[in-house]
């Protein structure tokens, strides 16, 4: 099993660590900071050093209870000790994103009731889909206007473990349509405190002032009960 750096602490940016296997250009690692793709938030992307020699890191995926990291070129070996580089300016904006993806989702579950029923999250523009019937832009407005509000009251986020069987009793732990987290004794919560609690595997800011401004790019009715939001990051 891979140990996941990332959860440990989502602003490290290096970190070293012994090559468990590698097939072809994929490495196994026995523990790492880069995040494999998943929740709708895209993989790290950096760089494995070796004895001066360079290898990109193109991407990084699970497979099971290890994370893979496809490389551009081979030589590396099992039994290898490198020092990973994660892309830090990425990183931070997806975490940015990831954390405003949750404030939104908080708000307007409040307001409306509604779950997420899709999403991904990039750099230039992310978006959310809610299962939700009525379509009015201005009170999506509303909504971004009382996540930046919220930003500049500036909360804590933290994130944290709990056993699954006390995690879903929170109301709201879940706020995906049909979806479950996986079925482990221990889940990752992450908190924004008084205003979000949700189970996530995923790397987010400390505080919210971080996102600095959400603004929106787009709406779209794409068809009964269901709405999507794309947005950004300003300042």
């Amino acid at each position: 099993m891979t140990e996941r750096l990332y959860w440990q602490d989502s602003y490290m940016k290096e970190f070293t660590a012994s090559i468990v296997s590698v097939e072809d250009i994929m490495v196994e690692l026995d523990k790492t900071c880069f995040f494999p793709t998943g929740g709708g938030e895209p993989n790290d992307l950096g760089k494995l050093l070796l004895n001066g020699d360079e290898f990109s890191v193109l991407d990084v995926s699970k497979s099971g209870d290890k994370i893979l990291h496809r490389v551009d070129k081979e030589g590396l070996k099992a039994g290898d000790s490198i020092k990973g580089v994660i892309d830090w300016e990425r990183r931070y904006r997806l975490m940015k994103m990831h954390t405003a993806s949750h404030l939104l989702a908080a708000i307007i579950n409040k307001e409306t009731g509604a779950l997420i029923s899709g999403g991904n999250l990039d750099l230039e523009k992310s978006r959310i889909d809610f299962n939700l019937e009525e379509f009015d832009k201005e009170k999506f407005i509303s909504y971004i206007n009382k996540a930046n509000d919220l930003i500049n009251q500036d909360a804590a986020v933290k994130p944290y473990f709990m056993k699954r069987e006390e995690a879903m009793k929170i109301p709201g732990i879940i706020k995906l349509l049909e979806a479950l987290p996986p079925n482990v004794d221990t889940l990752r919560i992450v908190e924004i405190e008084g205003i979000d609690i949700q189970a996530d595997g995923g790397n987010h800011v400390r505080q919210l002032s971080e996102i600095d401004k959400i603004e929106i790019v787009k709406l779209e009715n794409k068809g009964k009960n269901n709405r999507r939001l794309y947005f950004t990051l300003g300042k």
